[in-house]
């Protein structure tokens, strides 16, 4: 498996420096595979893999202690992403820290907020 991949079933996904960011979080032994999906999909890995039954914005999956998957729903992001006031391809790379960071250990909270400005900020998405 390479170290860093990327899928998608959508038309498109923003062009970003992912590869650098899983580099930056999750060191470049990490093997990780990106998957960017449609609304159906999203929902129904949800369902499947967390027995949630709403389209999640981001799911992500530690598979081993050095491997793992983010999958992204980018409809869903360009929806939530005035929200945030953020633009969607903003959101989209936060969403991935967002995802990376879970697949570090980290959960939701003042730990994982601080690093995701950090990470949001070092590289300039808005």
């Amino acid at each position: 498996m390479e170290p860093f991949s990327i899928s998608s079933t959508v038309q498109t996904y923003p062009q970003l420096p992912y590869e650098t960011i899983k580099n930056d979080i999750l060191g470049k032994r990490y093997q990780l595979s990106l998957s960017f999906v449609g609304e159906t999909r999203a929902q129904r890995l949800n369902q499947t893999y967390r027995k949630k039954d709403y389209v999640p914005n981001v799911l992500s999956f530690p598979l081993t202690d050095t491997t793992g998957e983010i999958i992204i729903a980018p409809k869903i992001a360009t929806k939530e992403a005035q929200k945030f006031s953020m633009t969607p391809t903003g959101y989209q790379g936060f969403l991935f820290i967002h995802g990376c960071l879970h697949l570090k250990g980290y959960g939701h909270g003042d730990t994982m907020d601080r690093l995701e400005k950090k990470y949001v900020a070092k590289y300039n998405l808005k």
